[in-house]
């Protein structure tokens, strides 16, 4: 009987090995995922397309094939503009673009993506994660299925190519401009014309003389587009896009369908992909400003202080009216306005003082 029972469980336990080793019952099989990411960027186009297949490709490495995704460019399988829409619906999983676009739904969500006079990228992720500003844009999705993630910054932007120089407030009047978001209706409020120009017909409208001016993104992109051929001045700083955000949005039933540690893992590559993103703009728009100006000749403009200075009393004017159309929008610009009084002062001491003594330096230096 002792020699029956010990073939017994000498039998079981060989049964068990074999199973394990064929893949049986006691081997668990790690669920895999097949997703879709949509974006608002043009095919190749650098750094934010880039961003997006890179995170895709991440997410695969990082998951050892467990999350597969595929990236479209705009247009590809939706129009640019309609990827809130589908990551919301549920036609695709993912996307990546940039809140602003959606200020139809909402008018708070422009806050997510850039503040006119607001925070530069360093002080926008610290809002996301420091502060409350992730929290409100999670809470301003929730309605649309949406979870946010911050999808990489610009850094601070140009203010745009024209074909007439601004000297005061006034020239903007009658000015035929393709500028977006709240840096568009400050522009409005003092008689510019705006228009939403699609990306692909910029170059075309300003060498027609459709618009007299354009802003687009930094040195890196508007050099692709060939805005030097066709305008003569190109202005800093971008006062209406001083750190503007992209944003990587998941669908909310598709997210939460994740184990935790996926879900953890796709957190950490979307941060890691925030990073790469505003490193690649800082060093490629330095890179390329250098070559525009050796190069092509193109004339660098500073906005007259005067005109700032009333740009940015328009501005508060515009940021108070676009909050009081939505109570989520009046929460969220409150919440940004508080933080952004918060870190001032440190702001003034750290970042500032270092500037301004390096171009003390400079100037003695000559």
């Amino acid at each position: 009987m002792e020699r029956r029972e010990f073939l017994k469980k000498a039998g079981l336990g060989a049964a068990c090995m074999a199973a394990a080793s064929v893949g049986g019952p006691y081997v668990i099989a790690s669920p895999k995922f097949q997703w879709k990411m949509v974006t608002s960027w043009p095919p190749k186009m650098p750094i934010l397309q880039d961003g997006a297949e890179r995170l895709a490709k991440k997410i695969e490495e990082m998951s050892e094939g467990r999350i597969k995704i595929q990236v479209y460019a705009g247009g590809e399988l939706v129009p640019a503009l309609e990827v809130f829409n589908a990551v919301s619906q549920g036609t695709v999983e993912c996307g990546h673009s940039a809140a602003y676009y959606w200020a139809g739904k909402n008018p708070g969500f422009q806050w997510f993506s850039a503040v006119p006079f607001g925070l530069n990228a360093q002080g926008m992720s610290a809002w996301f994660r420091a502060g409350n500003g992730l929290k409100l844009w999670e809470e301003a999705y929730k309605a649309f299925n949406i979870i946010p993630r911050p999808g990489g910054s610009t850094g601070v932007q140009m203010g745009g190519w024209f074909n007439k120089q601004i000297n005061t407030i006034e020239d903007f009047k009658g000015l035929k401009m393709r500028i977006p978001g709240l840096g568009g209706k400050v522009l409005s409020k003092v008689g510019c014309a705006v228009t939403l120009t699609p990306g692909g017909e910029i170059f075309t409208n300003l060498e027609r003389g459709v618009i007299d001016a354009t802003e687009w993104v930094g040195p890196a992109h508007d050099m692709r587009m060939g805005f030097y051929k066709v305008a003569k001045f190109y202005y800093y700083p971008g006062w209406h896009e001083p750190g503007t955000y992209a944003e990587f949005i998941f669908n909310k039933k598709a997210y939460e369908s994740l184990p935790k540690d996926l879900q953890a893992l796709v957190d950490a590559a979307c941060a890691d992909t925030e990073n790469w993103i505003l490193a690649q703009f800082e060093y490629q728009n330095a890179m390329a400003l250098e070559e525009l100006v050796t190069k092509h000749g193109v004339k660098l403009m500073k906005f007259p202080d005067d005109v700032m200075e009333k740009l940015s009393k328009i501005n508060e004017e515009v940021l108070e009216e676009e909050a009081k159309k939505d109570p989520l929008a009046i929460k969220v610009h409150e919440d940004f306005k508080n933080f952004k009084k918060a870190i001032a002062g440190w702001a003034l001491i750290s970042e500032k003082a270092f500037y301004d003594q390096i171009l003390q330096i400079k100037a003695v230096q000559k």
